[in-house]
């Protein structure tokens, strides 16, 4: 029987992992498909802004639960004020269970009740909940297929434990990798087993193992071979469903631009526009969880500096950090900013050639679907993994050198200059850029019509229909 899907989607609340899910149901609001999105008031506002073209996008509010430790309001990760609270915003999100099952159970009441639930995998609970209604349930990573193939593998067989050096190589079984993984690459969720906030990862992987299938935000052209270790280490036929890069089912006129229909984006707009040279300057930003120092912001001021490159710079940090007093913060070498900016439109200005990133997921998707390299200062969570993946298998970067674990390391102004350097010259950074171009071509294909993820989406939609 074929019938009309209605997808519930129940986004993590944290901006990089709320964002592509969006992105995701806008393109099956786009296919006739109705979609519900389950989210909490506080967040519920600009989800409406975000999709408020789509007729057949849908928003149930469910409460965010009172939890006197974490600041008064509190229903987004952006709202903590610091990472020591990540834990216990976390096992808040437990407490939505109950009023989750409640909508579910409404929703299962009109004439089209809900065909599948896309929940994040932080949300594992939702897997139970949904085995009780009857409902399959896919899983949102907001991650590469590599680095969930490679967490997913350690997960099921805690090969990484009886490892103690920090740069010993480790068995990632099931996995085929291309150069040496080694516990400094790994997410503190698996190199601090015994702490609270790595049972929390280790029980939502579980869960994660009984989902229908993966909603993977990559696309097969990039990490192919990963995508097939990904759907083994499931197992029991679970398909990792590639659709992505998500962010451009939305950006379909993503190519590289000058100042055409970005006046009204910024100053960062005009200012880019004075740099006729292409791939003459390198744009830097860490997301919005990532807090450096002073002394770090510092270092990374004066490195720039003596890089002699063009930069812009999008600074967040909780302090009140400027530039020091000798570096003029909107001069001819650099920009730096305070606010929000659009940073795909960013990365597409013809004049950027290089991305200093934290190699979040979501900037790494966006770098390369315009065709930048990326030089990788990974900080947290997959991040690790993810420059591994971009300088040693797919070569679209450059690592910045003594990056390190250790907490309150600062990396010099000396080794930051020499590295933006290599990124933006004509040896391994203009190969990077090559690749990063070619893989562009590659990311935007995938998503028109005929394209690797689109005949993906085809497919998806076809099973939830039957």
């Amino acid at each position: 029987m074929i019938c009309k899907p209605h997808i519930v989607i129940f986004p993590f609340m944290a901006q990089g992992h709320t964002i592509p899910l969006l992105d995701l149901s806008k393109k099956l609001s786009s296919r006739s498909l109705k979609v519900t999105i389950i989210t909490t008031p506080s967040n519920s506002s600009s989800i409406r802004s975000y999709t408020s073209q789509y007729s057949n996008i849908h928003i149930r509010e469910i409460s965010f639960p009172h939890i006197h430790e974490l600041p008064h309001g509190c229903e987004n990760t952006s709202q903590l004020q610091s990472l020591d609270q990540l834990l216990l915003f976390l096992c808040a999100t437990k407490k939505l269970q109950a009023p989750f099952e409640e909508t579910l159970e409404d929703l299962s009441k009109h004439q089209d009740p809900p065909t599948c639930v896309i929940s994040d995998s932080f949300l594992g609970w939702t897997n139970e909940s949904c085995r009780a209604f009857g409902v399959s349930r896919l899983v949102f990573h907001g991650m590469g297929a590599f680095a969930m193939a490679v967490k997913k593998s350690l997960s099921i067989n805690h090969n990484h434990k009886c490892v103690k050096s920090d740069t010993e190589p480790l068995d990632v079984k099931g996995v085929r990798l291309r150069f040496e993984v080694r516990k400094k690459d790994l997410p503190n969720s698996l190199r601090q087993m015994d702490s609270c906030l790595s049972q929390f990862f280790v029980e939502a992987e579980k869960s994660d193992l009984g989902s229908s299938g993966v909603i993977v935000n990559s696309f097969s052209e990039l990490e192919k071979d990963h995508i097939a270790s990904l759907e083994s280490l499931y197992g029991n036929g679970t398909k990792a469903w590639c659709v992505g890069p998500l962010f451009l089912h939305d950006e379909m006129e993503g190519e590289r631009t000058t100042q055409n229909g970005q006046a009204s984006l910024g100053k960062w707009t005009s200012w880019l526009n004075q740099h006729e040279q292409e791939n003459s300057v390198i744009y830097v930003a860490f997301g919005s969880q990532a807090d450096l120092s002073e002394s770090q912001l510092d270092e990374l001021a004066y490195g720039l500096e003596l890089s002699d490159m063009d930069y812009i710079w999008v600074v967040r940090s909780n302090s009140n950090w400027e530039p020091p007093s000798d570096i003029v913060s909107e001069g001819k070498k650099g920009l730096v900013l305070k606010e929000w900016v659009e940073q795909k439109c960013v990365l597409a200005h013809r004049a950027v050639g290089g991305f200093l990133s934290h190699c979040g997921w979501n900037s790494v998707l966006e770098s390369l679907s315009m065709g930048v390299p990326i030089l990788a200062w990974p900080m947290q969570n997959e991040q690790h993994l993810n420059a591994r993946f971009l300088v040693e298998e797919i070569k679209v970067g450059v690592q910045v050198p003594t990056v390190s674990r250790e907490e309150g390391k600062v990396v010099r102004r000396e080794v930051i200059c020499e590295a933006v350097k290599e990124l933006m010259g004509d040896g391994s950074g203009k190969r990077a850029r090559e690749k990063a171009i070619e893989l562009g071509k590659y990311a935007k294909r995938a998503v028109r019509v005929g394209g690797s993820s689109y005949k993906c989406m085809d497919e998806l939609i076809h099973q939830l229909s039957h």
